[in-house]
This record gives structure tokens, sequence and C-alpha cells, in this order.
């Protein structure tokens, strides 16, 4: 993540700048795909040291926890829900001043210990929220010094904005780790310090009086230790193909909603997630869609913003809300992780899923792009022959022009470094591999397979 401009997540790109882009850069390159048939996985190398992956997902996962008014559900769907409240609580939300009175049932994981002692760590969860309740998800771990953090507040969450506002937490340090925004870091990883393990804590809110409950199916976090790096090494070509993903622009959404972040100018999270939860057939009722104004295109990207929106934040780009919202989809599973390299990614297209990737670049370090960031997502959906990277950067002045092939040496780099230079010369950071998976909640055999190779079960 990148901490030396943090707030660019949310800040993508400057009006200026899209107005040179929207005037000066070309078309995009011309469609040539095809429905290609599945060529065989690649081979991978073994999950890069640098990332540990873990998530509670199965019945016995769930039953492994401690629970204080809560159980475990099975199923084809195992999760915790409320089974009878273990106490209520006042919550006032911070961003609408209001107070109201919530019962509550806690479940805490066993302790994780890191295979990667970490610099770094991302909660994310796949939950479902109906109206009148939510959900607060809290991270608390061990140093490599023996000593522990406090509970940290790793987000508070529903899927809809009507009962409370989701919403990360600001000023979380104990002077040694921090939060920002969605992510727990060392403050000084140069002093070896590192996070050796933690566990994770849900608390699930409902109205009192109700048999309301919130559902977790999913929770889990990726904790990093990815040394700095102003470049990474060069990747050998694998397998072309492209998948057939929706395009959308962000662009065409300008002015649009614009207390979601100044509308469409910002929107490049929640508009490359939307690509991605249609592309496995993620649709939203006009019942759903009935807020949106109907002189508004592509009503779902304008949906997709407004229900990633992190009210602290003041934007869409917090990563687990993006995966979290995925998850709201019928069948879907998301995840924020770190990928270690254009293998990887090839293994995941090779098996029909695309990922989502967080880069910053300037300018004239993409080829094609036209423009530079301090952070931007995109959609991986391909490679070329030659192993070019086929990206949907909604970052385009209309739908048409979404499909880009930008170069493999330099999107790995853009993508993969941890350091960089800023337009003014500052040494500022870098993504590392940062990239949201989703696939669906019965993933086929090959399926499993390329996501077990790049360590997301």
């Amino acid at each position: 993540m990148s901490r030396a401009e943090q707030p660019s997540r949310r800040n993508v790109l400057a009006a200026a700048v899209a107005a040179a882009v929207a005037g000066t850069a070309g078309p995009a390159v011309a469609d040539t795909r095809a429905d290609m048939p599945a060529a065989p996985v690649p081979l991978a190398p073994t999950p890069a040291c640098t990332v540990d992956n873990h998530a509670w997902t199965t019945y016995a996962d769930w039953r492994c926890g401690t629970g204080e008014g809560t159980r475990a559900v099975a199923g084809s769907r195992p999760g915790i829900v409320i089974a009878g409240p273990a106490g209520t609580t006042d919550y006032t939300d911070p961003h609408t001043g209001q107070t109201a009175r919530w019962e509550y049932a806690t479940w805490t994981s066993p302790v994780h210990e890191l295979g990667v002692p970490a610099t770094e760590v991302i909660a994310s969860w796949n939950a479902h929220t109906p109206d009148g309740t939510w959900l607060q998800i809290e991270l608390a771990g061990t140093y490599s010094d023996g000593t522990a953090t406090p509970w940290y507040v790793m987000g508070r969450w529903a899927a809809g904005d009507q009962d409370i506002r989701r919403t990360s937490v600001d000023d979380q340090s104990d002077g040694k780790s921090s939060v920002w925004t969605d992510t727990l870091a060392v403050d000084d990883p140069a002093t070896g310090l590192r996070l050796a393990s933690y566990r994770l804590r849900l608390t699930l809110y409902r109205k009192p009086g109700t048999r309301l409950t919130p559902k977790v199916w999913r929770v889990g976090a990726m904790g990093s230790d990815v040394p700095d790096r102003f470049t990474v090494p060069a990747t050998t070509p694998g397998p072309a193909r492209e998948l057939v993903v929706p395009r959308y622009s962000q662009e065409t959404h300008i002015g649009q909603y614009p207390e979601y972040d100044n509308g469409g100018e910002a929107w490049c999270s929640p508009t490359s997630s939307q690509m991605i939860i249609e592309y496995w057939g993620g649709r939203l009722t006009p019942e759903q869609l009935a807020w949106v104004d109907p002189s508004f295109a592509d009503p779902q990207v304008c949906h997709a913003a407004r229900f990633t929106f992190d009210y602290q934040y003041e934007g869409c780009g917090n990563w687990p809300f993006n995966a979290a919202y995925a998850a709201t989809f019928e069948d879907l599973r998301a995840v924020v992780t770190r990928l270690g390299s254009l293998t990887d990614l090839e293994t995941l297209i090779a098996a029909g899923i695309p990922a989502i990737t967080s880069q910053s670049f300037l300018k004239e370090e993409l080829t094609g792009a036209g423009y530079g960031t301090a952070g931007h997502l995109m959609t991986v959906i391909g490679f070329t022959a030659d192993g070019d990277v086929i990206a949907n950067d909604p970052f385009s002045p209309s739908n048409e022009a979404v499909r880009r092939v930008y170069r493999r040496r330099e999107w790995e780099n853009i993508w993969l470094r941890t350091k960089r230079y800023n337009a003014s010369g500052k040494v500022v950071s870098g993504t590392g591999g940062v990239c949201y998976l989703y696939f669906p909640a019965c993933p086929t055999p090959r399926q499993r397979a390329a996501l077990a190779a790049v360590g997301v079960r």
C-alpha cells in the first residue's frame, strides 16, 4: 500500500490530467480477442515467501474459534451467526452523529502463526448483513519481540448504508505499528520488528429484540514482508489467453454522485470491481438500481461506488470493502492479497480468473497509458502471445476504449515494486503486488489449483 502518498488511493488522478487523457490518449488496441480454448495452467513457482495468506472458511474452522453468543452453521456455505446476544451496547455513528443500541455476539479465531513474519497485514471478509445488522472486524497480534498489539479495528462494515455508515478507523497506533485505513503496518520495518502471529475477532450486531443476524462465511488476512525494491526481476512470458470481461469506464461518470468521492473521477476501484463481478455473472436488479438517476448510463457502476464507499477514508478505494462488496453477490468469494510475479497472474488467467491490480507510475513509465498516477486500479484480463498485459483500464474516455495492451516489463515493475520516484523526484511507496481476487464459491478443480498456486484457498 502506498503510505507516503496514502490519500492518493481516492484522489487517483487530477481533473487536469483527466482532461489531458481525454484529449490525447490514442484509441484502444483493436479487439482481436477470441473465446480461446483454455490453455494448460502454467507451472507456477512455490508461492513467494514474502506473503502468508490464511482464512477461516469451513465448518471445522468456525468450530475451532471461541464464540460468545455465536454459533457455527454448516451447509454449502458454512459460517458464523448470532445464536443469542452476548450483551447490548450503544454505538454512536461518527458520520451521522446518531446513537443506537445494538445486541452483539463475538467470535474470536485461533492464533495464526505467520509463516512470513509480516511488516503489513490486511484483513478481508465475506459476509451477508441484512438490514438491521452490521459487523466489526478486529485484529490483535504478537510481535517478534514477544510483545502484543492492542485490538485494532480493521473495519466496521455493512452491505447497506441505512443502519451505519461503513467505515475504517483512524488514529490507531501503539508506537510500534499503526492502522492506515485498511492495513496494519509496522512503523519502522528497518528495526527488524515484525508481526509474528495474529487473531481476528468478529463482532456481529443486530437490532435489539429481533432474530436478525449477519452471517460471515470467510474471514482471513494476508501478511507480507515484501522487500524494498525499485525494480523487480523480469519474468518469462507464459501461455497467451484473453478473458471476455465487461468494459466500464469511470470517466463517463464524472460529476455523478460527487458525495461518493467526487463522482467517477476517483472510481477506479469500484468500476474494476463491477467489471469482474459481472464477468462471474453477478447482476443487480432493477429494484437495487432504482435509486440511480435513470439518465445515467451503467448505473451499476454508481451502485458499486456507493456500496464500497468508506465514510472515514472518504473514498471508494478501501481494498477489503471492495472485496466484501463483491462477495455480496451470490456464489462469489473475494480476497485481498499480494502476488509475487506476472507468472502468478498468468496462472490465474489460464484458469479463467481475472485479477484487479493496484499500481502507481509516472506517465513515461507505462507506454500507452497517457497519464501518471499515485495509485490506480485496473483489471488484468489476459496476456498476448508476446507476454504483454491485456488490461481493462477504467481510466479511459469511453467503455469502448477501456481495453488496453501494456508492455510486460513496464507493467510488472510498476505493479510489483515497493519504492518509486514521484514527479518531484521524492522516494515514495509502491503497492508491492496488491490485488483483489474474486472467484466462485465452488471453484472448479482447475480454478482451485490456480488459486492454491498463488496461496489462496
